[in-house]
């Protein structure tokens, strides 16, 4: 995918109760369903999927801090940006594809299989645990229980979203066409276990220099797509090729600035 570099616009915000949350309300198996697409595809998700702006990890990692684990990793997005500051970073994900990928972007990091629930990784062994672009297809509860098992005392917890500007009318729109069910609402904070306190929040907005052609192919990687019948495939396709370049007149190869927003959250092992 085409990256400009993102403009970065700040917002600090700050919610002290940690086990508040207003996010998408998934059916556990309908959960597992959609997760599971992305089992496979790896080299396509590492092209298409944008990364996260580097202020995110900037105010997520602690002082001090010398060890990470990423988990549902994937591609290793975000592991980048740990590996980048320094820190020895271990990467978990399910998907062996996905980490096929993360070995090749990033040889130095020790990629496993494993989830959030069940990451098998040892006790007391980390400053900081990271889930980003992840966490709603996790148990919150028993992850929590997991990551505060791996994190060392006053260790810190950090979730991360990358999700499309929708308070941008023609953001908004193109979101609803290709179905980006990963929109929080604005009051949400995620869903922590007990073992988490002292939950802040942070946001950054950001823009990513895309084309149509690149847009096409972030809709393919999203799991509305990845699980929809052929038909719906076409459908999707070609309802975004018409908005793009009927509705809103974009050429082929024109680069067009998507703004992003990256909500950012950390909590610490109480």
């Amino acid at each position: 995918m085409a990256l400009g570099g993102p403009t970065l616009h700040s917002n600090p915000i700050l919610h002290s109760n940690p086990t508040m949350h207003s996010g998408p309300k998934l059916h556990h198996q309908r959960r597992h369903e959609l997760g599971q697409s992305f089992q496979d595809g790896g080299e396509h998700y590492e092209r298409v999927r944008p990364g996260y702006p580097a202020e995110s990890a900037d105010w997520l990692i602690p002082a001090g801090a010398r060890n990470a684990a990423d988990l549902g990793a994937g591609t290793g997005k975000f592991t980048a940006l740990l590996v980048g500051r320094g820190l020895h970073t271990v990467a978990v994900d399910p998907s062996v594809d996905m980490l096929a990928q993360l070995r090749r972007t990033q040889p130095a990091v020790s990629a496993v299989e494993g989830t959030a629930e069940q990451t098998g990784l040892p006790a007391d062994a980390f400053d900081l645990v990271t889930v980003a672009q992840a966490w709603h297809w996790i148990d919150p509860l028993p992850a929590s229980t997991e990551i505060a098992r791996i994190l060392r005392a006053e260790g810190v917890l950090g979730l991360i979203w990358n999700q499309l500007d929708t308070s941008v009318p023609w953001v908004r729109r193109l979101s609803r066409i290709m179905h980006a069910g990963d929109v929080l609402t604005p009051h949400f904070a995620p869903t922590l276990g007990p073992e988490f306190t002292a939950l802040e929040g942070h946001l950054t907005h950001w823009e990513d220099a895309v084309t149509t052609a690149d847009l096409l192919e972030l809709a393919k990687s999203r799991s509305y797509y990845l699980r929809a019948s052929e038909p719906i495939r076409a459908k999707v396709l070609g309802n975004l090729g018409w908005y793009l370049r009927e509705h809103l007149g974009h050429a082929p190869g024109e680069p067009i600035p998507l703004p992003y927003l990256t909500h950012t959250w950390r909590a610490v092992r109480a």
